[in-house]
């Protein structure tokens, strides 16, 4: 016997790795294949207890025909399928190897719609929950005109019907981040959307029973919205890379302003078709049809999705590498963090004019600049269609000054303070005009530079702590929400006492104190892991 087979006599047998191998089929790298026998095999080998320490460029196939190359190798003695089985080290490995497999095999021509990136269908399908979360909340503030004719409520009534909402919505913000940074977003996000297109469809029936009954379902109807933002912020964080973070956020915030536009544009026209309880039977059937699309096409994570093209795994995981699942939440070090409490206090001064201006625009237009009820409806979409725009012009904007090299925290500020300063600017201007069209002009240019909050602290939970992106976002929407029901609350108050000047007063103020602790405070750079 010479040498070379004496060699090959001690060598471990990989034979049995092929026995359902298609003989004729390419060789991959993730099964040993003698004959290609690359780096990928031996980092392979390394992960599954075969500790191999070099292999010369001469391949297997070619011992005892040709010059034997130096392969100096440790091998366990027992057997170890490495197949059928790996160690959970090596999960991220074998993504990645999954992907190697793909490009190796022969290509085959995929549909248009299964080449679409599957993490923008994600996107797309959280943008029309939100785009049904909003649709389904200011409904309440065109329908509110009738109803409280009919029941004959007071602005402070109304201001407590309009407040309620935000009572439920206050509840779940923070556990509905913990359970989905927990049991993943996709579930979270489908309950939410389930139970507020329930609460929505028994409204009539509340506010026929009693202003009680009113207060609760609307509640009711806060706690299912509640859950949304946090369970998409955790989706998001799993499914987007970097480079595309702020765009994909603008994208789906620019549903809730889409859905803005829809609930103000239709429900005057089924209003006076059909009656107000019209608007809450309709919108909230619609849920039923969005729940059953994204049971059959989302996941939580693409580590869970089996349709998932390896290139597109390829790109999400490279900068997303996985986790363990969050089983306990680092409260002490996350409070403990300034830029979490910039978030908290940013959220807080942002959304007390986005809410204001949510629940009570159509409301100014019908007493201040004295349109109808169908013109008050028609002319408050324009804001917020100007925002579905803007979010998304800021956020590839951000995107791009990102990708050209400059730093995230300087792109969060200078979007953030455009943010704050653009609506500030324009309501000051609200008590120097005198006619309805430059009224409507100053409200659409406010809440259009409002929208660039997308790409400012709303992006911003993703940058500083990926891993707890849910319940960063529960915790500064927390302080969102009390905003929108001290605000909405405040506002029917101030304006049975006062006048709107000293709404957007207020509204100013804060505007400016959010500008200061964002730019003193914030940062782009991940401090939690």
């Amino acid at each position: 016997m010479n040498a070379g087979a004496a060699f090959l006599s001690l060598a471990p047998d990989f034979s049995y790795l092929q026995k359902h191998k298609n003989s004729n089929a390419p060789r991959v790298s993730r099964k040993i294949v003698c004959s290609n026998f690359d780096w990928q095999s031996e980092r392979f080998l390394r992960y599954s207890n075969f500790h191999v320490l070099s292999v010369s460029s001469v391949s297997l196939e070619s011992f005892g025909r040709r010059k034997i190359g130096r392969v100096w190798a440790d091998v366990k003695s027992e057997p170890y399928d490495i197949v059928d089985s790996a160690p959970d080290a090596v999960k991220f490995l074998d993504a990645m190897n999954d992907v190697s497999i793909a490009e190796d095999s022969p290509e085959r021509a995929f549909p248009w719609w299964e080449q679409f990136p599957k993490r923008w269908v994600i996107v797309i399908l959280c943008s029309s929950a939100f785009l049904l979360c909003n649709m389904d909340r200011v409904n309440m503030s065109i329908a509110i005109l009738p109803m409280s004719a009919e029941f004959n409520w007071s602005p402070t009534t109304v201001g407590l019907i309009q407040s309620s909402f935000f009572w439920g919505y206050l509840l779940t913000q923070i556990a509905g981040g913990i359970w989905a940074d927990k049991v993943g977003g996709k579930r979270v996000l489908g309950f939410g959307v389930v139970w507020w297109s329930i609460a929505t469809i028994l409204t009539p029936v509340a506010a026929k029973i009693g202003l009680p009954f009113l207060l609760v379902v609307r509640a009711f109807m806060g706690i299912g919205e509640g859950v949304a933002m946090p369970a998409m912020n955790n989706i998001l964080s799993k499914w987007i890379p970097v480079g595309e973070r702020s765009r994909s956020l603008a994208l789906v915030y620019s549903g809730m302003y889409l859905g803005s536009v829809t609930g103000l544009a239709f429900s005057p026209l089924l209003i006076h078709r059909f009656g107000w309880p019209s608007v809450f039977y309709s919108f909230g059937s619609v849920g039923t049809v969005w729940f059953a699309i994204w049971l059959s096409k989302a996941h939580s994570s693409p580590f869970e999705d089996p349709e998932l093209r390896p290139e597109e795994k390829r790109l999400i995981i490279s900068g997303n590498p996985p986790k363990d699942p969050v089983t306990t939440i680092p409260w002490r070090l996350i409070l403990s963090k300034a830029p979490v409490w910039a978030l908290i206090v940013s959220h807080f001064c942002h959304n007390w004019g986005t809410f204001i201006l949510l629940t009570w625009m159509p409301t100014y237009y019908n007493q201040v600049l004295k349109f109808n009820l169908m013109e008050s409806g028609l002319f408050c979409v324009l804001p917020w269609l100007t925002m579905a725009f803007s979010a998304n012009a800021g956020g590839w904007i951000a995107d791009t000054l990102v990708s050209k090299g400059l730093s995230v925290t300087v792109v969060r500020k200078i979007m953030q303070s455009i943010g704050f300063l653009g609506p500030a600017f324009f309501l000051t201007q609200l008590s120097h005009v005198d006619s309805p069209a430059l009224a409507v002009l100053c409200m659409t240019c406010s809440q259009g530079t409002d929208a660039f909050s997308q790409s400012g602290l709303y992006s911003n939970h993703l940058d500083i702590g990926p891993r707890y992106a849910g319940v960063l976002l529960g915790l500064s929407n927390t302080a969102g929400v009390l905003a929108g029901v001290l605000g909405t609350a405040a506002t029917g108050y101030i304006l049975q006492h006062g006048s709107w000047d000293d709404v957007f007063k207020v509204s100013v103020g804060l505007y400016l104190v959010g500008t200061v602790v964002w730019n003193l405070f914030s940062t782009g750079e991940k401090i939690l892991d």
